[in-house]
């Protein structure tokens, strides 16, 4: 595995995994594959190339499914530009009266991509907005969740990489309750994936740039939550047939349902390079994860002990993703000083505004976020610019 980071130079030291992964080897040749090999526009095309470029991204709707353990007979898969996307695509279409839905749930923790589109929503469709309060262990509270809600919540902080541990019992409670439930996955998907396996939510987003594959969203929905959503969003790919007024939707073909959302032409080579990514993260060794854990594990411990170092969250939540800040020192300037020694990490808000700066006060924050591109040697050159501050 090492190898197909070996790209790296030996100075840099990657830090922002939560922005966007580093990709991996067989990622890159996946992607460089297709351009050389069969570049081509999907499901438009007669020609073998074109052949080959349908075959593999039908294998990749394929893959992301059972990456999840979700059934095919449930669900599809669609592709957007990224996470954000693909909620507000969602959000923008769903017709809330038509599902009864009365309130648009989510919560304080939430990155902007949600937060935001509630935002939208509540206000189109002219119902209240609900703000709820997560645990300091990522779970949302359940008996505070109203009837006929639309919820939407992230599966994993972008701040610290606490889980909705919840997630199952959201979703039943939410059903019950003549909901609906909308999943931010893009956090979880590459090291926390575990905890989408077999959920029953309406829909989930995620992008495949944070789960080591070329910059990309996927959306995950239920069949039945279709029916449900006013399409407004159209172009070339969607359709079957047009008249001078009216036109043949290519999802009113159970078999088409993704083309519902999927407007003009997709980029094929890193749908196809997705699938090369699921391949990969599928096929890590025991000792990748084991590796990860302990690396994550022993930034962790040293920013908590750190005297000067206040890291954000629990302090029993050990992710690959941790946010802090120093006594005394700007987080923008200790990172472009990072910089200067080869640390890239995030500094700021981390497009969640409303819950760091508003609600817990916090200075701007730096992130550090692993991957499975972390090498030893980078933690011990992380460990030791840090001690500077003591």
């Amino acid at each position: 595995m090492d190898n197909d980071f070996s790209y790296i130079k030996k100075g840099d030291i990657y830090l922002d995994s939560a922005c966007q992964a580093m990709r991996p080897q067989p990622v890159i040749d996946a992607l460089n594959n297709y351009y050389r090999k069969h570049n081509s526009c999907g499901e438009r095309v007669k020609y073998p190339w074109g052949q080959e470029t349908d075959r593999l991204v039908e294998a990749t709707r394929a893959k992301v499914l059972r990456y999840l353990k979700l059934s095919p007979r449930k669900y599809f898969v669609s592709f957007t530009l990224n996470t954000t996307y693909g909620l507000n695509l969602l959000l923008s279409q769903f017709d809330c009266k038509g599902a009864g839905i009365k309130r648009v749930v989510t919560s304080d923790i939430e990155h902007n991509s949600p937060f935001l589109s509630t935002m939208a929503i509540a206000k189109r469709a002219k119902i209240p907005r609900v703000v709820l309060t997560r645990d300091i262990d990522g779970s949302l509270p359940i008996e505070k969740i109203p009837e006929h809600a639309l919820v939407v919540v992230n599966a994993a902080s972008n701040i610290d990489g606490r889980l909705l541990v919840n997630i199952k019992d959201v979703i039943k409670t939410v059903h019950k309750k003549s909901g609906f439930v909308i999943i931010d996955a893009a956090q979880a998907m590459a090291h926390s994936s575990e905890i989408l396996h077999k959920t029953e939510a309406d829909a989930i987003c995620f992008s495949a740039h944070k789960m080591y594959a070329p910059s990309l969203g996927g959306m995950v929905v239920r069949r039945d939550l279709v029916k449900y959503i006013d399409t407004s969003f159209i172009g070339g790919g969607m359709v079957d047939d047009v008249d001078k007024e009216t036109y043949l939707l290519s999802s009113d073909n159970k078999e088409h349902l993704y083309t519902k959302f999927e407007s003009g032409l997709q980029a094929w080579g890193e749908i196809v390079a997705l699938g090369a990514a699921i391949d990969w993260l599928n096929d890590l060794p025991k000792s990748a994860h084991l590796k990860l854990a302990e690396q994550s594990k022993r930034l962790h411990d040293y920013l908590a002990e750190h005297p000067k170092i206040h890291l954000v969250g629990a302090a029993d939540n050990i992710a690959t993703t941790m946010s802090f800040y120093v006594d005394g020192t700007d987080s923008h300037l200790l990172g472009a000083a990072l910089a200067d020694e080869g640390i890239m990490a995030r500094t700021g808000y981390f497009c969640v505004h409303y819950y760091l700066d508003h609600v817990c006060h916090y200075p701007p924050l730096i992130r550090f976020s692993l991957g499975y591109h972390t090498r030893e040697s980078d933690i011990d050159t992380v460990i030791k610019i840090l001690d500077k501050l003591k």
